[in-house]
């Protein structure tokens, strides 16, 4: 399987926090890491975003550049658990080539889950995405292949 986990742009603020919508800023650097990995190797045949505001636009300005559809999964919300993920990872109808867009602290633990096999979690910055290669899905058996930053 290939994954790109990408955390989403900068937002502004709001008092909801669900309710938080892209800057200008974030969405151009968005655009401009899609328009990256659309002339890169790894393009996604499939996309999950987290169903907050913010990953949603994200989620929208990706799926454009890369003609890549997209489904809203409750399951990656910034606070979630990053073993329920892969759990769903591992479902027989995940599809091979999969990007994730979604919030810290979930992408950075989801993300030393797969390679590390812990939850600890690194930084990930608006809008950077990370590729990951498993040839099994399952903790501590991804490797890091490409990031591309905003």
């Amino acid at each position: 399987m290939k994954l790109i986990i990408m955390r989403h742009g900068e937002a502004g603020w709001h008092s909801l926090d669900q309710e938080r919508e892209l800057t200008e800023h974030g969405r151009e650097s968005v655009a401009r890491v899609a328009r990256e990995i659309a002339a890169s190797d790894w393009r996604p045949h499939a996309m999950w975003s987290s169903p907050l505001v913010r990953a949603r636009q994200t989620a929208a300005i990706v799926s454009e550049i890369l003609n890549c559809p997209v489904e809203e999964r409750s399951f990656i919300t910034p606070d979630d658990d990053p073993g329920e993920c892969l759990n769903h990872l591992t479902e027989d109808d995940t599809p091979e080539d999969l990007m994730i867009v979604s919030h810290m602290p979930l992408v950075g633990s989801l993300s030393t889950l797969l390679v590390d096999g812990h939850r600890r979690g690194i930084p990930y910055m608006t809008g950077q995405a990370v590729v990951l290669d498993m040839p099994i899905v399952g903790p501590g058996c991804a490797d890091v292949k490409a990031q591309f930053l905003p």
